[in-house]
């Protein structure tokens, strides 16, 4: 539910410098919109402004501007904010107009943009808006090119979006934390001419990461590698909703990439073209048919295709322990491991223990064993024909015949045509034909090694 507060009417709300006021000629604040649900927003049509095709931001939304003397005014709040990850889980995050990632900035090329910032961080905060062409003290850096936002103060930013293309913006203040924590949104620039790269659906979405205790609710902002939830837009998998297309239908999705390492995304049943980095759009004969492009820290990769075969097809990180829910990193590998008589012995001390990973851990996905609160399973989501075994930075990608265009609607799981699903073999098995040792664990006695110590250098 989007509610609107404007900032005006409460004379103690914020404090604005004089003279950011008489630089602006502002009589007041835009309104400073905010959403508190998860659920993707279907786009509505420019109210004002130049035209151009909306985005729809996966479990998010864009954020409204108003139209000032042919300027257009936006005006975020950085705040902490509380992010449903998943259902049965949430976090206390810091995002911007209650949501992290903060919402969707829409502009078209050319139009002169006023961004008001409000912070209500307990430290002070700035805003890079990153990728963009603008002048050097609005590029956001904290003492190097402006003086912190402190806490209860509001700035201005101000520039013209002189290219069309995909961006994000995040702080350049005290960015352990305020990244750590969820501060970041999406920026895309629009084209002059709406038919230039026009697609029929739009998406777009950031990726990041997060490491959170079972049990607990605020990220340890002091990790550095060992994260146990990666993110499309703070939420994992099932709490992503599916990116809903029609048959025929020209798709793009924008993906950036502010987490701490790189994300190999992979989508299954269509091929894809890289259309667009965060240095715009590629030429046409720059680009080539893939399945999976890698998208490093700090970059942004816009992929195109034409939805052609119908069905559900999974869009994943192409990284297993990616799209994995709640991970722990100290769990020793039990595949193979007899537990025959061991587990009956301990359930003599712990009534109720259960072996995990004997034979591998797909199982998990359909246990319902007791974890602690605020806290998901590693695997969850259950599809069609059972557990999915799929966590953080799953979704899919629903092709149908009959979804009506602007239609974002789940329309639920694929109905496959008779005979078109994998089944169980009932027939008679060939005898397996197996060659010598084949199939056998290696032992110490079956391994031969030879050992030889170079000459020189001794002592090394």
């Amino acid at each position: 539910m989007i509610t609107r507060r404007n900032f005006f009417m409460n004379a103690g709300a914020v404090a604005l410098s004089a003279a950011a006021v008489s630089r602006v000629g502002a009589a007041s604040l835009p309104e400073a919109v905010s959403m508190a649900g998860a659920d993707t927003k279907a786009p509505p049509p420019p109210p004002n402004g130049r035209p151009y095709n909306p985005v729809v931001t996966l479990n998010g939304w864009s954020l409204p501007w108003r139209m000032n003397n042919n300027v257009k005014e936006f005006h975020l709040v950085a705040e902490p904010v509380v992010r449903e990850l998943a259902p049965g889980m949430q976090a206390n995050l810091w995002g911007y107009n209650g949501q992290s990632p903060g919402p969707t900035i829409e502009v078209v090329e050319g139009d002169r943009v006023r961004i008001f910032v409000t912070n209500k961080l307990p430290e002070h905060t700035s805003v890079h808006w990153h990728g963009q062409r603008l002048p050097n003290g609005m590029d956001g850096v904290t003492g190097l090119t402006q003086p912190g936002i402190a806490p209860g103060k509001t700035f201005v930013y101000e520039f013209v979006a002189k290219r069309p293309g995909t961006f994000m913006y995040h702080p350049h203040a005290d960015e352990m934390t305020q990244m750590a924590m969820g501060m970041m949104g999406f920026w895309v620039t629009h084209p002059k001419d709406p038919n230039f790269m026009k697609v029929d659906r739009d998406f777009v979405f950031l990726l990041s990461n997060y490491d959170i205790d079972p049990g607990s609710y605020t990220p340890k902002i002091m990790t550095m590698t060992d994260f146990n939830l990666f993110t499309f837009n703070s939420r994992v998998f099932p709490g992503i909703d599916p990116m809903v297309v029609r048959q025929g239908d020209k798709v793009r999705v924008r993906v950036g990439n502010l987490t701490m390492t790189n994300h190999p995304i992979h989508m299954h049943g269509h091929e894809f073209e890289v259309t667009g980095t965060d240095g715009g759009w590629t030429r046409p004969e720059s680009r080539w048919p893939e399945v999976t492009t890698d998208i490093a820290v700090g970059q942004m990769r816009a992929v195109e295709f034409t939805a052609t075969d119908l069905g559900d097809w999974a869009f994943h990180c192409h990284k297993s322990h990616h799209t994995m829910n709640a991970m722990g990193h100290d769990v020793p590998t039990m595949i193979g491991v007899d537990h025959q008589g061991v587990a009956a012995k301990i359930n003599q001390l712990v009534p109720g223990y259960m072996v995990m990973g004997e034979r591998g851990m797909a199982d998990m996905g359909e246990m319902q064993m007791p974890i602690p609160d605020n806290t998901l399973p590693m695997m969850a989501g259950d599809g069609p024909f059972g557990a999915i075994g799929m966590g953080g930075m799953f979704t899919t990608v629903k092709v149908r015949k009959d979804q009506k265009p602007g239609d974002y609607r789940d329309p639920g799981w694929y109905k496959h045509p008779a005979g078109s699903v994998a089944h169980e073999w009932t027939g008679a098995l060939p005898a397996p034909v197996r060659g010598q040792g084949a199939g056998k664990p290696a032992t110490k006695s079956g391994v031969e090694m030879t050992v030889r110590k170079p000459g020189g250098h001794s002592g090394h």
